[in-house]
């Protein structure tokens, strides 16, 4: 490429954009293997276009990919991937690039297929990160810029029917579209989607327009399809078959939404190709700031998704995209904004037939000028003009007929510019039918949506109710005026988000809000093998500076709703309790089904109930609801056996739990699949007192003195009054304990990240001292301070011990000393049980982890687990894995077993310190304690948030220094 090529803000001899379509005209796939070369520099191998070159030295690759990730995990054979937010990797001179620009050339050998005399041929690249040339045979077709876009380049003088023709690539990892494509996302090359050779038949089909809208009021669809001239449309279901340009009303058309995807197959034929349809009819429109499709105000329960493989980066197979849009359906969501380019093709027709409403994003972002001021932003630059709106064009042409696709968007993070205006326009002009959208400006002058990123819920509550701050006074009127998207909300990092389900509150409570879009769908991560190490040959998720960049964002890759390896995070299930479609609300005196659905009834769904006492089933059976239109409510009375059925013993809790299932099986999840579910307690004979009583007095086991310390029932303490022996067990502690290996969200918020203020006091360093060690009749008090070194604040703590009936009890009241001014991690007891206790068995919420501010998708019931089933393992170790609400809960193994029971507490157990987890960089730097297992019993924790990027925690949910107390029983039984 010539070097004024390789930077080139457009691109040069690229055909127009059109749609992608399904065609029975001649094709060849030329994916596969292609023989490949890379060098640190962007000169490249000379000759090596040509048909006559020798690559027969050259290595194989598999295309599409990217040349970052050939080779084993953890040795890249073609230079490594790097990770930055916003910052560009290379010195921001637009359009020049470094020298040190690493370029990979590629070669392909093929046979051209037969195809009818005349027409054209056209190779088509899906995309190719992030500028390339093309040749064939020697001849060259043209370059471009837009790695996310199409390009297609006219072949048909250079191709040889009969003979083996090459084609030849050469691909820089850096061009001035670079500077267009600052995405919060790995800096990776190649071509990586998939690659083509077409025919395009005389008196074919190059394009194609589907208009199909509906009409709510008379439930009547219209249809007119844009085509050559003598083309034909037929759609065989619905009896049509008319001209290309002609419209139809269609009066027995069902509506496509995400609730309900109705497809129509169609042709689009003249006498040389016909294309292949999936139509579905639906109309998007604004009326009183409200956004609404099909006549009903439209709720996106949405992810934000990067197109992501930890082996293979931003290459995709179609079966790894279809598996992500079945667990998006499994999880309720139903909307996808592309972030921050367009997708795959593919996985748009996925969304058509799965139902997901599109927000599709053009590939422009130039965040890393914000941090110059924004001086130089090719947002703003004329001569970029060009190159934006080519971006632009590309993604609409391309994509226009999919149904899923409700909105276009301007591009993510560019700030602000008279480019984008020139997008705006030009998309307006296109396709008026779909709204626009942009983040950036906030006096929305060139789109149809107001957007924000990470507003807390109480500014979004004002924008619900149309009472924002004023952006611009000149401006106010037109925005509140518009529907509100948070295209980015509920960050994902690491432990969190927390108050997810408090933002789904207010999109059900204010019209005007549309909902919005997680950030984010996965984890990018990448996978890697440890190479030294206990772990060695273990894979891990690898991050930002894990491949030796000068420049990198650490983790901050690692934002998502799953893990690197697919696996769900805790935080999917909360998504999907939070999103569920049905509100079902459990009494003592009946059941209340509230739809959230707006497109669809309930019919699909069958109901049934479970009661249970302390966790263990005491009967279940079908409930019956009667099908709910789209956003009605019914009451329904408790079922005949639930009401008679005995009381519980006392203190023993019955809880009811509903659930709403598939009735039948769906294309995403077999029937049976639970989609929303509620539970409550219902009345006993008392209320449940959860510590078991103690004897009466004068009959509880004497307090004895022994070697220097005491024994209590099966209790042994020191001579400081910690417990160190309880029957067969060894244990250490339990003692206050109020750090935790601070999360993302504690580590990143700003200004004042919790986790250096804690640090800063010293939380993490605390010293115990025994003030008073107390014998009792029966009984023993251990009254101790708790405290950092340097600073007055800490925690006077009473321990007071008795014994119970075999076991023993501990009431542990904390009280504040000095004047604390900051949150607390959490307030409770950590101690130590010997590591052979790895079977965990608990009542209380689970299965999963739960947090204050993340409990949602938690049930009370009977759970069980091992302890290390109790890790989860974000990509960067912090605190995880605790369980909420926990009456009761026994750890056990080798014949040995110690219950604890009381509060409700907050249990965790790991085979490692806080202080361990808290020193991990990746999970393989996890090593277990060979001799215990540690154990955290809390009263609280303080809330996660998601102010790693957006708002802390909501006020109730932050932990401030106060009185606790908790009261648990301990018993020990085996050898």
């Amino acid at each position: 490429m010539e070097e004024s090529d390789a930077i080139r803000p457009s691109p040069s001899g690229a055909l127009p954009p059109r749609a992608h379509l399904e065609s029975d005209a001649v094709a060849l796939p030329l994916d596969g293997e292609w023989s490949f070369r890379c060098s640190p520099t962007a000169g490249g191998t000379p000759g090596f276009e040509l048909a006559a070159f020798d690559d027969g030295g050259w290595d194989r690759v598999q295309v599409p990919h990217c040349w970052q990730l050939e080779g084993v995990p953890g040795r890249p054979r073609y230079g490594s991937p790097a990770y930055t937010n916003i910052a560009y990797p290379f010195p921001v001179d637009p359009p020049e690039v470094p020298d040190e620009n690493p370029t990979g050339e590629y070669r392909r050998a093929f046979d051209p297929p037969e195809a009818p005399p005349g027409g054209r041929w056209i190779v088509r690249f899906e995309g190719v990160d992030s500028a390339f040339e093309a040749w064939l045979n020697g001849k060259r077709l043209g370059a471009a810029q837009g790695s996310r876009l199409t390009h297609e380049f006219d072949a048909t003088e250079h191709l040889e029917p009969g003979r083996r023709n090459v084609l030849a690539v050469r691909v820089h990892q850096f061009s001035a579209g670079s500077y267009l494509e600052d995405q919060d996302m790995w800096w990776v090359s190649g071509i990586f989607r998939r690659v083509a050779l077409l025919h395009r038949p005389e008196g074919g089909i190059d394009d194609v327009f589907v208009h199909a809208g509906y009409d709510p009021a008379t439930r009547a669809g219209r249809l007119r399809v844009e085509a050559p001239a003598g083309a034909v449309v037929r759609v065989p279901e619905l009896g049509l078959e008319l001209p290309a340009g002609t419209a139809a009303d269609v009066p027995r058309a069902e509506p496509w939404s995400a609730e309900e995807p109705r497809l129509y197959r169609a042709t689009v034929s003249t006498a040389a190709e016909t294309v292949e349809l999936a139509i579905g009819f639906r109309t998007v429109s604004i009326s009183d700031a409200v956004l609404i499709a099909n006549g009903a105000p439209l709720a996106l329960r949405g992810v934000n998704r990067h197109e992501w493989h930890a082996r293979t980066g931003r290459a995709l197979d179609e079966a790894t995209m279809r598996a992500d849009v079945e667990l998006m359906k499994r999880s309720n969501v139903n909307a996808v904004r592309t972030s921050h380019y367009p997708p795959d093709p593919r996985f748009l027709a996925l969304c058509d037939e799965y139902g997901l409403w599109v927000l599709d994003e053009c590939d422009l972002e130039t965040h890393g000028f914000e941090l110059l001021g924004w001086r130089r932003n090719p947002a703003d630059d004329p001569s970029w003009r060009d190159a934006l709106v080519d971006r632009m064009q590309r993604m609409v042409e391309r994509d226009k007929n999919h149904p899923c696709v409700i909105g276009w968007s301007l591009g993510n993070e560019s700030g602000r510019g008279r480019n984008l205006g020139a997008m705006a326009e030009w998309a307006r002009s296109r396709d008026p039918d779909r709204f626009l959208h942009y983040e950036g400006d906030q006096d929305c002058g060139d789109v149809d949506v107001y957007s924000r990123m990470y507003a807390d819920h109480a500014e979004t509550e004002l924008i619900g109710r149309g009472e924002e701050p004023s952006a611009s006074p000149g401006a106010d009127a037109r925005r509140r005026g518009m529907p509100f998207i948070l295209c980015e909300y509920a960050h994902a990092m690491g432990n969190g988000p927390g108050g997810l389900t408090e933002y789904v509150e207010l999109f059900e409570r204010y019209p005007r809000l549309a909902g919005g879009f997680v950030w984010e769908w996965m984890d990018q991560c990448i996978a890697q093998t440890a190479q030294d190490g206990p772990h060695r040959g273990t894979e891990y998720p690898a991050y930002g500076g894990d491949f030796g960049e000068e420049l990198h964002d650490a983790n901050f890759i690692a934002d998502g709703l799953l893990f690197a390896d697919r696996a769900p995070s805790p935080a999917l299930a909360e998504l999907a309790a939070a999103y569920a479609p049905l509100a079902l609300r459990v009494g003592g005196d009946g059941i209340t089904v509230e739809s959230r659905y707006r497109h669809t009834t309930t019919g699909h769904l069958g109901f049934a109930w479970r009661c249970e006492d302390d966790g263990v089933p005491v009967a279940d059976g079908a409930l019956e609801v009667p099908p709910l239109d789209a956003g009605a409510c019914v009451r329904v009375p408790l079922p005949a056996a639930v009401t008679e059925l005995d009381p519980p013993a006392v203190g023993v809790e019955r809880w009811l739990t509903v659930s709403a299932r598939l009735a039948g099986a769906e294309r995403w999840a077999p029937a049976g699949h639970e989609v929303a579910w509620g539970q409550a307690q219902l009345p006993g004979r008392a209320a449940p007192a959860r510590r078991r009583p103690s004897r009466p007095a004068g009959t509880a086991p004497a307090l004895a003195r022994s070697g220097g310390g005491w024994d209590l029932g099966q209790a042994r303490f020191d001579a400081r009054g910690r417990l160190e022996r309880l029957g067969p067990l060894d244990v250490v502690g339990p003692v206050l304990d109020l750090w935790r290996a601070p999360t993302d969200n504690d580590e990143l918020a700003q200004p004042d990240p919790p986790a250096a203020t804690w640090r800063r006091l010293g939380l993490d360093r605390l010293r115990h001292r025994t003030i008073a060690v107390v014998p009792e009749q029966g009984a023993l008090s251990v009254v101790s301070h708790v405290m950092p070194a340097g600073t007055d604040v800490g925690f006077e703590m009473e321990y007071r011990w008795r014994a119970d009936d075999g076991g023993v009890c501990l009431d542990a009241v904390g009280s504040p000393l000095g004047t604390w001014a900051v949150p607390l991690p959490r307030w409770g007891l950590r101690m130590a049980v010997p590591a052979g206790l790895g079977d965990v068995t608990w009542f209380g919420l689970g299965p999963g982890e739960a947090y204050p501010d993340s409990a949602s998708a938690q049930r009370v019931g009977r759970f069980s687990a091992s302890v290390e089933e109790f890790q989860t393992p974000y990509a960067r170790p912090q605190e995880n894995g605790a369980r909420r609400g926990v009456r009761s809960a026994a750890l056990e193994g080798g014949g040995r077993r110690l219950t604890v029971e009381g509060g409700p507490f907050v249990l965790t157990a790991r085979p490692w310190t806080t202080e361990a987890l808290e020193a991990a960089a990746h999970t393989t730097d996890l090593v277990p304690d060979p001799e215990w297992v540690w154990l955290n019993l809390d009263a609280e924790h303080h809330g996660l948030g998601s102010a790693a990027c957006g708002p802390p925690e909501l006020p109730e949910y932050r932990l401030e220094a106060r009185r606790f107390m908790l009261s648990l029983r301990f018993e020990a039984l085996g050898r």
